[in-house]
């Protein structure tokens, strides 16, 4: 029988490891490996069942003290109460200990609440409802998801695709949406904070009804609309500001917008070349994994109408410089 893995190694934290080193290993790794994400990879479901049986036992202090024992005697057999608690808990792959698949689990590393956060978009995007104990909330196997997709197929029900448009603002700040579907109903969609052009949901079973009732998925694919002055790249936001040439040759202060409506203070160094861009860290677009930065490119005026004592003045000025 093949040895289980260690619930440490899994989520690759030392054993001393805190909660919330514990907590943010967690999220890191469920976003990196979630079946969605990973459609190629066959793999990619068994790596995230075991990263969620880790984390359900290492994230609750006497499930840990538990494991820890058995770990460090080297006990065999059931972890949690031997075969009369298998109701509740769910032996993992290769015999190791046993432990509970907790609901909500993944909404709770995000936020540190039961609902909320992510878990509302997931919510959407797996259909919601309570999970049976010993599963994950995130669905079924692979086998289990080719088994719903063929029952829709004999009974008829179909995937259909929308377009959600959203200004640069609503996509910023996300929220929920009156959305009207192609089939004429109405729902509420949790719109993901800082949303970027081309992202795609799914909500399941919000498809076309087959003959027995069965219904199929509905992708929702977020188009995003442009703004007027920044241009965003990833989740950092770049933007133009002109300033005149006497400006970049003794520095200056100017105010500049942030995506969110604020204007904050930028300081210019003397001697700025036209084309550079100075940086405001943590001011570009916010989502629930961080915030990107603002760049603002720097615009030269050349003045075009000096007069011929002006322009004699600075032709002197730039000999003494030698820089004519």
């Amino acid at each position: 029988m093949p040895q289980a893995k260690d619930l440490y190694d899994v989520l690759g934290v030392d054993e001393d490891a805190s909660q919330e080193e514990i907590k943010k290993t967690y999220r890191t790794l469920a976003r990196k490996h979630h079946p969605d994400r990973n459609p190629d990879d066959p793999n990619a479901e068994e790596t995230f069942k075991e990263i969620q049986k880790a984390y359900s036992v290492l994230s609750d202090e006497e499930k840990r003290k538990q494991y820890d024992a058995q770990r460090r005697f080297g006990g065999g057999g059931g972890f949690g109460g031997g075969e009369g608690g298998r109701g509740a808990w769910g032996r993992s792959a290769g015999g190791g200990p046993e432990v509970r698949f907790e609901q909500g689990g993944f909404d709770d590393a995000f936020d540190g609440r039961g609902g909320g956060g992510l878990g509302d978009i997931f919510e959407n995007f797996f259909g919601g409802g309570a999970q049976p104990q010993g599963r994950s909330p995130f669905g079924g196997g692979q086998q289990q998801q080719r088994r719903q997709q063929q029952r829709r197929g004999r009974q008829g029900g179909r995937d259909i695709e929308t377009t959600l448009r959203l200004s640069f603002r609503e996509a910023l700040d996300g929220g929920r949406k009156q959305v009207e579907l192609p089939s004429g109903e109405s729902i509420r969609l949790k719109i993901p904070k800082g949303v970027r052009d081309g992202f795609k949901i799914r909500l399941k079973g919000r498809g076309q009804a087959g003959p027995m009732g069965q219904r199929g998925d509905l992708y929702v694919t977020f188009e995003v609309g442009d703004h007027a002055r920044f241009d965003r790249r990833g989740d950092d936001v770049h933007l133009t500001e002109t300033i005149g040439m006497f400006e970049a040759v003794f520095g200056t202060e100017v105010r500049v917008p942030t995506p969110y409506g604020q204007n904050l203070k930028l300081s210019v160094p003397a001697g700025t070349q036209p084309g550079e861009k100075l940086r405001l860290k943590r001011q570009g677009v916010q989502t629930e994994d961080g915030q990107g930065d603002l760049y603002v490119e720097i615009d030269v005026n050349i003045p075009q109408d000096l007069s011929q004592r002006q322009r004699s003045t600075l032709r002197s000025a730039a000999e003494d410089a030698n820089l004519l």
